[in-house]
């Protein structure tokens, strides 16, 4: 599979079919081997004779001095570790230097990722990624390597941290020693998912100086907004399954005095790599966060590593849900759960991966007899007279549970009893995780709610897991909303099942339908992202009246449900106006004045024949054509004639839009070449004439909406200081909106 934003191509990064993109450096033979991962091939690099043996790209890349590469590998050698570097060149191919890895701690058989970052220097124009098997000691020694990738660096997104703290293969400034330990970094031999491409190759390695308490902290802070709530997490590797290690989510005020710290403690399974989540709300004052990490104990010499470390805005396991991510996943503890009845006790699971849906860790109530317990979470604002639904996801652990009831319990404002919902009860099967949702409508005088779990055990030391625990006012499953101002159709689905298919279309009042477009093309069963999502249909017809059925799929092909909107018009305010949009950018899409609708042809290829003796020719005729036309139109101003051009620049299949009545339906079109005239001999005018000779064209299938991707303003920020260091990255708005860097 082709890795985002690979430099390389995918025969080079996959080293399939061929070894075309590989030579040697020095001191060996690469070969294609099998077996590998990303593809069944992989490189294979026979030494000629002891001492280093490098492999690099036959191709080398342009790249802009300055600007931070990053380069990774999997890596597999039984005899000898490896390295990889990146081979800075001038213009002329001369090699600068190589920017190297720290050498792979030990050699393993097993696949592993190599992995380096760098900045390229003053005078660099073009780089290569070079692969070293280290100094074996003989001819015939033998290293594999595949899943190379050569780009910008990739990061988390959204992450508040930038690459530099997010990872350590830059180097280590990002943190510092906080008590009684010593930073470094280190290559361990892990083996990471082959289409992992956030974790990998350098490791902070934080060692205890001497017996004792041990920890250290990242030196960014990044700023935060008060009552916002965040996720964090780092993947930890403890020198023994039974060291006490930790993360720390810490906020500190405008004068950086720390008024908040949030802990979570992993329980580890063994000594791998395990990710620790952690999540806290800033609190009021709050103006930036840090991360910490260490060992309490630690014995003189131990090392906890960190990889890739993420502070970034929680995503709720449910939009809307009122229930703080601490009280739903469990990842730092029971979340400010009670018992109010019976005779369960409340823990986290442990140790990490034991028991989860969401997350690593879940709630475990463990009764000792076969009665039944209530437990509560704690309170959450909500308001009043609207209907609330309260989930959670439970299996059993051990024993049996007979019955298992979720209700709502309600409180004012000053936490008087309002008393609680009848919820629905439910038979809990073994074997498996399950949903259980109960509606309720929030009584007056409601501010505040809980959500309770009734338990009924049936037999002596059962445990019951909870997890993913969620409380939202319910909306509704769908709705639509025109926006003519921008001529689109906003469509909202909600409560979308996780793991599903659904394919989405636009229904007319003659019963025709058509897909809607996504960021992946039209949408037909593709895979749902998010519980709550928000499409724009920017090629929803004007002054038609339409509705959009939602068909969700269990596994493709099988219906699951389906749901329908409400209908919706569109609008076209000025008849004298159409709409000019680009189905991939609809940030392009333009408003423009018509002068004059097309004329329409359509041409036909047609070979005629004189027949001797025959009156009439002999015409053979291939299929009409479609429409061809000239479309004249108005600019009326600088920003509109500067958006007209922006719109035409690519080429890319158009889409107009004409008012209803002027006899021409919504059209798929390509522009030949345009003119554009003044209106007036006055060089101040603004307003132009264009004409755009239109050919009517297919609808596109496979283009995709275009957007940021998840990417906000903050990873702009975690990346670059100024705005004035934009400049050179990106050359117009829209490729920052896009990420589309120069070079």
């Amino acid at each position: 599979m082709a890795i985002p934003g690979n430099f390389l191509s995918p025969t080079t990064e996959m080293v399939d079919p061929n070894i075309s993109g590989w030579t040697t450096k020095s001191n060996c033979l690469p070969a294609k081997g099998a077996g590998g991962r990303n593809g069944d091939g992989c490189l294979l690099v026979r030494s000629l004779a002891a001492g280093e043996a490098q492999v690099r790209t036959v191709s080398s890349y342009t790249i802009i001095p300055g600007v931070t590469y990053q380069a990774f590998a999997d890596a597999s050698g039984a005899t000898v570790p490896e390295r990889i570097g990146i081979r800075w060149l001038t213009a002329a191919g001369a090699e600068i230097s190589i920017t190297w890895s720290l050498v792979t701690m030990a050699a393993a058989a097993a696949w592993h990722r190599i992995s380096v970052a760098g900045t390229a220097p003053v005078g660099a124009a073009k780089a290569q990624v070079v692969l070293s098997m280290m100094t074996p000691a003989a001819a015939g020694v033998v290293s594999y390597f595949e899943n190379v990738y050569l780009g910008l660096p990739i990061r988390t997104t959204g992450n508040l941290f930038g690459f530099g703290t997010e990872s350590t293969e830059l180097d280590a400034a990002g943190w510092t020693p906080e008590v009684n330990a010593a930073i470094s970094r280190q290559v361990p031999v892990v083996s990471w998912a082959v289409d992992w491409y956030y974790a990998g190759g350098h490791t902070l390695a934080v060692t205890a100086s001497a017996a004792g308490n041990a920890a250290v902290r990242s030196v960014d802070r990044p700023a935060v907004t008060p009552g916002a709530e965040y996720l964090c997490y780092a993947y930890l590797q403890p020198p023994t399954m039974a060291s006490a290690c930790w993360i720390e989510l810490r906020f500190f005020d405008s004068n950086g005095n720390q008024i908040q710290v949030t802990r979570a403690q992993l329980a580890a399974p063994g000594t791998g790599f395990y990710r620790q989540l952690l999540s806290a709300v800033a609190p009021a004052g709050a103006a930036t966060c840090g991360f910490a990490a260490g060992i309490d104990g630690a014995a003189a010499g131990q090392v906890l590593r960190l990889e890739t470390v993420v502070v970034r805005s929680l995503t709720p396991l449910v939009t809307g849900t009122v229930l703080p991510y601490s009280s739903s996943s469990f990842e730092q503890g029971i979340g400010g759960w009670t018992v109010t009845a019976g005779a369960a006790t409340l823990a986290r699971t442990t140790p990490w991966g034991a028991a989860a849906y969401a997350g690593n860790y879940s709630l475990a109530a463990t009764t000792s007899t076969a009665t039944t317990s209530t437990i509560r979470s704690p309170l959450a604002p909500v308001t009043e007279g609207v209907n609330w639904r309260a989930r959670i996801i439970v299996r059993q652990g051990a024993g049996s549970w007979t019955s298992v009831r979720v209700r709502t319990h309600w409180y004012d404002s000053g936490g008087g009893d309002l008393g609680t919902s009848t919820g629905l009860a439910y038979a809990l099967p073994a074997g498996s995780w399950y949903q259980l949702t109960s509606d309720a409508v929030a009584p007056a005088g409601a501010a505040q709610a809980a959500v309770e779990v009734v338990a009924a055990a049936g037999a002596s030391a059962s445990i019951l897991w909870v997890d993913a625990v969620a409380l939202w006012q319910v909306l509704p499953l769908s709705s639509v909303t025109a926006v003519p101002a921008d001529g689109y159709i906003q469509l909202t689905l909600r409560e979308l099942p996780d793991g599903y298919l659904y394919s989405v279309y636009r229904i007319t009042p003659d019963g025709l339908r058509a897909l809607v477009r996504g960021p992946s093309g039209l949408i037909d069963q593709q895979p749902v992202t998010s519980d709550a999502m928000i499409l724009e249909d920017h090629e929803a017809p004007l002054g038609v009246q339409v509705y959009y059925r939602i068909e969700l799929y269990s596994s493709p092909g099988v219906i699951a449900s389906t749901r329908s909107t409400d209908p919706v018009l569109l609008t076209l305010a000025d008849i004298n106006t159409s709409w000019i949009k680009d189905p991939g950018n609809p940030q392009r899409n333009c408003l423009v004045l018509v002068q004059t609708a097309p004329d329409w042809e359509r041409p036909i290829e047609q070979a005629v024949h004189v027949v001797r003796g025959r009156r009439n020719k002999v015409v053979l005729s291939g299929r009409r054509q479609g429409l061809e036309g000239d479309l004249a139109i108005w600019t009326r101003s600088d920003a509109e004639r500067e958006a007209l051009h922006l719109l035409l620049d690519s080429g890319n299949v158009l889409l107009w839009q004409a008012a209803p009545g002027m006899g021409v339906a919504d059209m798929y079109i390509a522009v030949a070449n345009v003119s554009e005239d003044r209106v007036t001999r006055l060089a101040q005018e603004q307003w132009r004439a264009w004409t755009l000779p239109l050919t009517e064209q297919d609808m596109p299938v496979t283009t995709g909406i275009n957007g940021a991707a998840g990417r906000t303003w903050q990873d702009v920020v975690a990346e670059f200081a100024t705005c004035a260091d934009l400049l050179p990255v990106y050359a117009t708005s829209e490729d920052l909106l896009l990420d589309r860097r120069t070079g």
